[in-house]
């Protein structure tokens, strides 16, 4: 999946359609099983706009960033499913917030 840039959660200006969200820590990484990831998060979302204000408002001092996939997709329930697994068999277990 192509994703767009990176921004703060709390200034995040991401489009008002659905998607996948993928957050990370700004700095520093959390430590998995099988290795280290700044990796916090990912989310499928009807309303991206929303879920991120969402996101920000559950974690308000967290100093994360945040991006959203390019291109449309059109299932971003499975592709969250798809990139948690990935993610998963790599570090060990499915990202968290450390």
């Amino acid at each position: 999946m192509n994703f767009g840039p990176w921004s703060a959660l709390h200034a995040a200006l991401l489009p008002s359609g659905p998607g996948v969200l993928q957050v990370r820590r700004e700095h520093g990484l959390v430590v998995y099983p099988r290795g280290k990831s700044a990796m916090v998060h990912y989310a499928a979302a009807e309303d991206l706009q929303a879920a991120v204000r969402a996101i920000s408002a559950a974690h308000p001092e967290a100093a994360w960033l945040v991006r959203c996939n390019r291109e449309p997709v059109t299932d971003p329930r499975a592709a969250v499913d798809r990139l948690i697994a990935e993610f998963a068999e790599r570090f060990g277990a499915p990202p968290r917030p450390g």
